[in-house]
C-alpha cells in the first residue's frame, strides 16, 4: 500500500502535465451518520453562505458552485446525502464529477490511506480537467504510481478547511511538501486555488471537505 508522504517527491510542471490514471483497487466503504437535506437544497447558495462551522466541517447547506447541480439528488449514490457519511475516497467513487480522479487514486493504491485520514481538505479535479490532458497522457502514468502519487498529494491538505477558512488562510501547504504552496485567492464563488476555479465547494464527507476544481494542480508552480 502506497502511503501518503509528508515529504513528497518534487515534480516539474512537465511531469505534472502527464498526469494519468486508471486502476483496479476496490474502493473502501464506510459510513456513520451524516448531514441530510431535502433535494431542493441542492441549488448552489450564494457566496455569503459559503462558510461552515469554523473547524472545516460543513453541511449540505454550505455547498456552493455552478457544478453542484450536476450531483444526484435525494439519497441516490453521489448525492450530498449519500456522500456525507462516507470517508472521502469512498464518497468520491460515487461522485459523477470525479470518475477520473477516482481512477487515479486507485492506480496509486491511496483509497484506504485517504479514507483513514482524521481530517483533510481535498481539491478534486473534475473529469474535464483530466480530459484536457488527453487520453494518452491520462493513461501514461497508470503504471507509474511513484510519479502519480506526489501529484495527487499536492491536491490534499492535512487539515480540514471550509471555504471561509481557506480564504482566511491564503496560503496552504499540501501533503506534497516539495511541491510548493497552494495559493488561495478570492472567496465564495470567486475563490481560486493556484488559479483553478471552484466548481463545487464545501462538499462534506466523513473525514474531509471537498472542493471540486476545474484544473489539475501542478506541483512546483508556486515555489518562490
Amino acid at each position: 500500500m502506497t502511503k501518503l508522504r509528508i515529504a513528497g517527491i518534487g515534480l516539474t510542471a512537465a511531469a505534472a502535465l502527464t498526469l494519468t490514471a486508471c486502476g483496479s483497487s476496490d474502493t473502501a466503504s464506510s459510513g456513520n451518520s451524516g448531514s441530510s437535506m431535502a433535494p431542493s437544497s441542492m441549488a448552489a447558495p450564494s457566496s455569503s453562505m459559503a462558510s461552515g462551522s469554523g473547524d472545516g466541517v460543513t453541511t449540505n447547506a454550505d455547498v456552493f458552485g455552478p457544478a453542484c447541480s450536476q450531483l444526484p439528488q435525494g439519497s441516490a449514490p453521489g448525492s450530498l446525502d449519500s456522500m456525507g457519511p462516507m470517508p472521502v475516497a469512498s464518497a468520491a467513487s460515487t461522485n459523477p464529477l470525479l470518475t477520473k480522479l477516482v481512477a487515479a487514486v486507485k492506480a496509486t493504491n491511496l483509497v484506504d490511506t485517504l479514507n483513514s485520514q482524521p481530517g483533510i481538505t481535498v481539491f478534486a479535479p473534475a473529469d474535464p480537467a483530466f480530459a484536457a490532458l488527453g487520453d494518452a497522457k491520462f493513461k501514461e502514468l497508470a503504471g507509474k504510481p511513484d510519479q502519480l502519487a506526489p501529484i495527487l498529494q499536492y491536491h490534499v491538505v492535512g487539515k480540514r478547511y471550509d471555504a471561509k477558512g481557506l480564504a482566511a488562510a491564503g496560503t496552504l501547504n499540501s501533503l506534497n511538501a516539495s511541491g510548493g504552496p497552494l495559493k488561495i485567492e478570492g472567496s465564495g464563488e470567486n475563490m481560486t486555488v493556484n488559479g483553478a476555479k471552484i466548481l463545487c465547494g464545501n462538499i462534506p464527507t466523513k473525514n474531509a471537505t471537498v472542493f471540486v476544481i476545474d484544473k489539475v494542480l501542478t506541483p512546483g508552480t508556486n515555489k518562490n
